[in-house]
């Protein structure tokens, strides 16, 4: 018995003196791996200016340079999408304020159409010059009105007919108008601010007759 206690007590301490091996051996490895690690950090440190080369001042200088002038350059593209931005946004703002009465103008021309219309009846009468000068003046007054907000008619009567401004609704034989010119206007066009709101509506000349001009 007593043997065996002993070889018991003698086993325990060789695996004591192992274990304790062993611990003092990964120690000793930990601390090569921490002193490599202390070594790649300080291969890897920047230098400092003062103890640069030449070629490597120059080097930083280039790399340096070449990087102020990328950030300039994002800089400036940033700065001219701002500027084309601020812009459209001006420009849209300046359309809106231009054209926003355009319904309401378009709704008023039909009435400017009936004063034109009564004007022109009113003249057929000789009796009416006082009735002919209150519509000229209620027409001439809401037509200043209007201009001030951009409102202009359509030159159409005697000018050469121009499908950007001028619709046509027939061609008729006229030995006084030259072809292709506007010889009667059915309906005034009008632009607002230079866009073309309604076209005059117009009946074009197509030249002289010239079966009468063989007749003849």
């Amino acid at each position: 018995m007593v043997r065996v206690k002993v070889k018991d007590m003698e086993d325990k301490e060789k695996r004591e003196e192992k274990t304790q091996m062993y611990s003092e051996k990964a120690e000793i490895l930990e601390g090569e791996s921490v002193e490599e690690e202390h070594e790649k950090g300080r291969g890897k440190r920047t230098k400092k200016p003062e103890e640069m080369t030449k070629q490597e001042l120059l080097k930083k200088l280039s790399e340096t340079q070449e990087q102020a002038q990328n950030n300039y350059d994002l800089y400036m593209r940033t700065y001219a999408e701002m500027e084309n931005i601020k812009k459209r946004g001006i420009k849209e703002r300046e359309e809106l304020a231009k054209y926003a009465n355009e319904s309401l103008i378009r709704e008023m021309l039909p009435m400017i159409d009936s004063l034109d219309k009564a004007i022109a009846h009113a003249r057929d009468d000789q009796d009416s010059s006082a009735l002919i000068e209150g519509l000229e003046l209620t027409r001439d007054g809401l037509m200043k009105t209007l201009e001030k907000a951009g409102l202009e008619a359509v030159e159409a009567l005697g000018k050469p007919f121009d499908p950007n401004f001028h619709e046509a609704i027939s061609q008729q034989k006229d030995d006084t108008v030259a072809p292709g010119h506007v010889m009667i206007e059915l309906q005034k066009g009008y632009v607002l601010n230079g866009r073309l709101i309604r076209p005059s509506t117009v009946v074009i000349s197509s030249g002289k007759d010239t079966n009468e001009e063989e007749f003849v």
